[in-house]
This record gives structure tokens, C-alpha cells and sequence, in this order.
């Protein structure tokens, strides 16, 4: 995936940049530009390509830095919807111009990420800005969370995640979140699921460092909760229902442990190879005299290349199951060799967790690859 995005970020991303910029700046030395930016750029992987791109900018732009945030702004067309996707990450050396050169011209800089955010994303760019001009940025974070556009509402909870993929974290919030809590507070409830599934990754990341107080916070919200604070609520607390943690569970209704029999448990085949495929198939009978909700995961531990185990939790259900009845649950697990994830031969146990208890259900063998 990655070198597909990569792939997608080259040559011509520099040529449309150069004559876009140009078009509204007659001096833009076009060729000299074309030709820094293209040196060593196939090397560079797809982020490195923006930050190069950020600093060559930064040499052929006016040194004036209001001056060239003017240009730069100027050169994004009047059409300033986001395009989402790939095409979007056309701006990205826009934003690094502004991360890499901006952080002492606070007012210029916050008048460009709010323009900049609504074609592609601030998102990096605002946090050298939250590092060392936190007051200033905290409180441009604290109007911004009024904003009619959604996708600068979005760069208040996005910005601030302490541990944002593809960035540097932020260790200050990771020691104390409180300030990010405040602005969060005023986004709970934003009429866009954009922000909101923002909100909600934050707060999981907040809760990696302090699961108290990610807990306390979920169980606060849930007083007088619309349905899409729900949601927002149980998307935050997903890692920690994954790690069986009870007091989430409990915030969600999983207090009591589940009094459930399991049935008829199938693990297909039971001798996979590596690039296929297993399904785990089993029955649930409540055998007591009242209705239990009950929230299942599967643990499957995988075996690593040192021959250990490492349990990953794969989403099954929440369901409520009624007095004497039964339901059935299925799972298939891919065992493709992924960036994220790669198999290796060995036994694999397999365990499913209801309510934060794990019991065993059995295991399969997985086998190399056929040549």
C-alpha cells in the first residue's frame, strides 16, 4: 500500500505544484524548481517526498514568509473542497512548507492550516506549533472548534491525537491529556461522523497512556448519550474491550460475566497453509432463566518467527441472547502474508473471550506455503 501511495506522489505531483504556483506567481522560477525538486526524489519514500518538496519550496518561494503563504494560498484555485483520497496529498508540501518554516509566524502560519486542512489536512503540520507555541495553538484549537467547516473541527481533535500515525507523538499530552480533553468535551457531539470517529481515535490513544481516566470519561459522556455518542464512546474504548478490561466492559453494559455454554466449535481446516485461510464457527446457548448481553472476540495466537505466541483479538459480536436460546457466530481469519501481520508455521490456540474472559475453543496447525 505504501508503495502504491508512493507510487502516486511522483514527477507529475512536481510539475502541476510548479505551474500551479506560477500561474499566480510570475516569477516562480518553474525549471530551477522542477529540477531541485526531482533530485534523489525516487529514493525518498512517500512522507520524505513532502518534506522534500516542503524545502524546496521554501527556497524558491519569496523569503517574506506572509509573502509566500500568500502565493501558496492563492495557488489553490477557488475550488477548495477536499478531494480526499490520493489526490489530496497533492498539498502535502504545502503543509510541510508551513511545519518545517512556520512556527514563528504563528498568525500567517494558522491562517494557511485552516485553508490548507479543507483541500488535504493539517493534521502534521499544526504539531511543532502545539510543541512550542502550545497556549497560542490551544487557543486557535478552542475558536476552531466552531468552525462551519467540518474538516477544520476535524484538525482539532486529529492534531492534537498524542499518538497520530505517520507522527512524531506528543509527549506533553501523553503525560497530561487535559487540555485535549477540554477540546474533545466540544466535539463529542459534532453533527459530522468525520469528527466524531476523530474524536473517538483520540480518545484511544489517550487511553494507551491513562486507561482510568479513559474510562472515567467514557462513563461521564454516557450520561444523556445520543446514539452517536454511543458509537463514539464504544470506538474509544475498543482496544481496552479487546484486552478483556472490565471496567470498559462494564461502561458498556458487560459488567456480569457471561454464564453461556458453547457448542458444536469448528476450526476449518485444522491444517492450513500459509496465503489461506481458517474459520472458526461456534455456538452459543444461555442456559440461564433471563437474557445476558454478552461481548465476544476471538483470541488467536499467532505464532511469531521466535516460535512464541502472540495473541491478537479479532471482533466477533455484541448481542444480547435471550433465556434458553442459542446463536451462532463465524469468523474468518485471513492467514495472507500482510505488512502488518506475517505468519509462521505452528501450532496456533485459539480462544474466545466473553466479557473479558478468555476459555479456550481449540487451535489449528498452520503449514508453510505450497512451492
Amino acid at each position: 500500500m505504501a508503495d502504491a501511495l508512493k507510487l502516486q506522489f511522483g514527477p507529475a505531483v512536481v510539475t502541476r505544484l510548479a505551474s500551479e504556483i506560477h500561474a499566480v506567481h510570475g516569477g516562480f522560477d518553474v525549471e530551477g524548481f522542477e529540477r531541485d525538486a526531482l533530485r534523489g526524489f525516487d529514493a525518498l519514500e512517500l512522507l520524505a517526498r513532502g518534506r522534500h518538496l516542503g524545502a524546496v519550496l521554501h527556497r524558491h518561494l519569496p523569503a517574506d514568509y506572509s509573502e509566500a503563504i500568500d502565493i501558496l494560498l492563492a495557488s489553490l484555485g477557488s475550488n477548495r473542497a477536499h478531494a480526499g483520497g490520493m489526490s489530496s496529498f497533492h498539498y502535502l508540501p504545502h503543509t510541510e512548507y508551513v511545519r518545517q518554516f512556520g512556527v514563528s509566524h504563528f498568525a500567517d502560519s494558522m491562517r494557511a492550516l485552516h485553508a490548507l486542512t479543507q483541500v488535504f489536512t493539517g493534521e502534521f503540520a499544526i504539531r511543532p506549533f502545539l510543541e512550542h507555541q502550545q497556549a497560542a495553538t490551544l487557543a486557535q484549537l478552542h475558536v476552531w472548534v466552531s468552525d462551519p467547516d467540518e474538516h477544520a473541527r476535524r484538525l482539532v481533535s486529529e492534531g492534537t491525537r498524542s499518538r497520530l500515525p505517520w507522527a512524531p507523538r506528543l509527549r506533553a499530552f501523553q503525560r497530561d491529556p487535559t487540555p485535549v480533553l477540554l477540546l474533545l468535551e466540544k466535539l463529542r457531539d459534532d453533527p459530522s461522523l468525520y469528527v466524531r470517529r476523530s474524536v473517538a481515535n483520540n480518545l484511544n490513544d489517550i487511553g494507551k497512556d491513562h486507561p482510568g481516566l479513559l474510562v472515567e470519561t467514557a462513563a461521564r459522556w454516557m450520561a444523556g448519550a445520543t446514539s452517536e455518542r454511543h458509537w463514539v464512546i464504544r470506538h474509544a474504548l475498543r482496544d481496552l474491550v479487546k484486552r478483556g478490561d472490565t471496567a470498559a466492559l462494564s461502561v458498556l453494559g458487560y459488567a456480569d460475566a457471561a454464564r453461556i455454554d458453547v457448542q458444536s466449535v469448528g476450526i476449518t481446516p485444522q491444517a492450513p497453509r500459509i496465503g489461506g485461510s481458517v474459520v472458526i464457527t461456534c455456538r452459543l446457548r444461555n442456559p440461564t432463566s433471563s437474557g445476558q448481553r454478552v461481548m465476544a472476540d476471538l483470541r488467536v495466537h499467532f505464532v511469531k518467527s521466535n516460535g512464541a505466541g502472540a495473541a491478537k483479538v479479532f471482533k466477533l459480536a455484541a448481542i444480547d441472547i435471550a433465556a434458553g436460546t442459542t446463536v451462532s457466530l463465524r469468523k474468518t481469519i485471513s492467514l495472507a502474508q500482510l505488512t502488518t501481520r506475517r505468519h509462521y508455521p505452528g501450532q496456533h490456540f485459539v480462544e474466545l473471550q466473553m466479557n473479558g474472559v478468555a476459555s479456550p475453543l481449540g487451535s489449528f496447525t498452520l503449514h508453510a506455503a505450497k512451492r
